[in-house]
């Protein structure tokens, strides 16, 4: 028998590093399976908690008649996200089938809960928002969500193609649609300039065009669907003003025979609307055609001799 004399020899040494590894290895091995349960655990408990919420508002089942007119009532509606703080207050709007009508206001007037109500995203707490003449409450979301096009300020692409982008809402549409569509958005040259065409990938968020770009894109989107309704919340907002008017041309021709409802701090993308709301504090304070609200000393008059350079001030808008 070997006598311990204080020293060790390179084979022992050896031998005890290796099996220290063996012995690390598995050890190692468990702390990942460890932290790897207890995130599924986390993400388990998410998930239940997601399949145990209970939905706020009941969808209702009844399909809009066609041809869908697209005739809006909004009946005395108020609403507050927090108890006891009203955004609108007993607003009363009329938008006929047909029409383009704008809301404009300060931020935090209500112009876009607006949206989101006749979206239904939410409900009034009190009041109706009806469409040709049926309370959403009572449309079944596919038929509601079906009759609108929707451009929203905050642009969503995913990661694909430029046309399949386009065609996300109708995936099953020709390639003359998609451009159709395109060029009805004053897109279809800027896609042509791109690397691949109508081919080129967007990015994630469509990190790879710019700002004006993006929201081309997602008009010629809104457009390809051809919605009785097209809403279009700050539609122009990432766009240079040689851009926007082309946008406008194509509004124009493509707003005629639907109705369409535009959010807008440009006044001068809004100034042909057939009727332009005000919004402020939740209320609806004017109402009129351009020429008859900037013929008041009210707030859209002072807005636009603001905006125009008529006059020395600041606004919020």
């Amino acid at each position: 028998m070997a006598r311990l004399n204080g020293t060790l020899s390179v084979g022992i040494y050896s031998v005890l590093v290796f099996m220290t590894q063996r012995l690390l290895w598995p050890l190692t091995s468990l702390g990942e399976t460890l932290d790897q349960f207890q995130r599924f655990l986390a993400s388990t408990h998410r998930i239940q908690n997601l399949f145990d919420t209970k939905p706020q508002m009941v969808e209702g089942q009844k399909p809009l008649p066609t041809p869908i007119q697209g005739e809006i009532n909004l009946q005395n509606v108020t609403f507050s996200y927090i108890a006891g703080t009203p955004v609108l207050k007993g607003v009363s709007m009329h938008i006929p089938a047909g029409e383009t009508h704008a809301i404009v206001g300060a931020t935090g007037s209500g112009k876009s809960t607006i949206i989101r109500l006749l979206l239904r995203f939410h409900d009034p707490i009190s009041g109706q928002v009806t469409l040709d003449g049926l309370p959403l409450t009572d449309l079944s979301y596919s038929a509601l969500r079906g009759a609108i096009g929707f451009v929203s300020q905050d642009v969503f692409l995913f990661h694909g193609t430029v046309r399949e982008n386009i065609a996300y809402g109708k995936p099953d549409a020709s390639t003359e649609e998609i451009e159709a569509a395109a060029r009805s958005a004053e897109a279809h040259e800027f896609i042509l300039a791109l690397p691949n065409g109508y081919d080129t990938i967007v990015g994630e968020r469509g990190q790879k065009l710019s700002g004006g770009q993006r929201q081309r894109i997602s008009i010629a989107r809104a457009i390809l669907r051809d919605p009785a309704i097209l809403v279009l919340d700050e539609a122009t907002s990432a766009v240079d003003n040689e851009t926007e008017a082309a946008i406008q041309r194509s509004l124009a021709v493509v707003t005629k025979g639907r109705t369409a409802v535009m959010i807008a701090h440009r006044l001068s993308t809004i100034r042909d609307a057939d009727k332009i709301w005000v919004l402020e504090n939740g209320e609806i304070i004017e109402s009129g055609t351009h020429d008859e609200l900037t013929s008041q000393s009210g707030l859209y008059a002072a807005l636009w001799r603001v905006q125009t350079g008529a006059t020395s001030g600041l606004i919020s808008t």
